[in-house]
């Protein structure tokens, strides 16, 4: 199972999530964010890490030109997409994961169209969790986000029985800067969980 760390913006922050054994970490991409990280930035903490670790950029309505851009100067493997992307303007050379915000009017029909590896079910609250059963029994790959950590993922990952699982916010100890035990609670209890 995927278990990501999302919202990374150094190297001491990627070097604990690897250790705690999270396999993949996020950057974003992201101006607005307040966890952004410059794509410079970004490429120092990957050349940091191990190569079987994934390194995601989330992106935000990014030109596909530009995207692949930084991807390939930064070192990533995936891009993940936040923004109003349609199937037509993935980028297609690149690995995605295609992400939405899942309220109770979501429908799964949203993911139609897409090539995406992979979908992350995210919650349109920053820091909440959202209707799980919404995400359960879905027939595409999914990545399950929003309002996790320790104390919930067990359950989640007994609800959605998702392909992974993805942390940012409630790992903190500030934005972007994490609490590296919270990093280790957080993926001791996602593996338990599927042992």
């Amino acid at each position: 199972m995927i278990i990501k760390v999302c919202g990374i913006t150094n190297t001491q922050d990627a070097l604990a999530a690897v250790a705690a054994g999270a396999t993949a970490v996020g950057f974003i991409l992201y101006s607005k964010s307040p966890r952004y990280v410059a794509p410079e930035q970004a490429q120092k903490i990957v050349a940091a890490l191990p190569p079987k670790v994934l390194k995601v950029g989330v992106f935000v309505d990014e030109l596909p030109r530009e995207l692949e851009r930084i991807m390939k100067a930064v070192g990533l493997d995936i891009a993940q997409l936040h923004g109003r992307e349609t199937g037509s303007r993935v980028p297609k050379c690149v690995r995605t994961w295609k992400a939405f915000r899942v309220t109770p009017e979501w429908k799964p029909a949203a993911m139609d169209g897409f090539t995406s590896e992979a979908f992350v079910l995210d919650s349109p609250a920053h820091g909440q969790t959202f209707d799980w059963k919404l995400a359960a029994g879905l027939r595409q790959k999914i990545i399950l986000a929003g309002g996790l950590h320790a104390g919930n993922v067990r359950e989640a990952i007994r609800t959605v029985a998702p392909w992974g699982v993805d942390a940012s916010s409630r790992l903190e100890r500030r934005p972007g800067l994490k609490d590296h035990a919270r990093v280790r609670e957080f993926v001791r209890a996602a593996l338990e969980a599927v042992q």
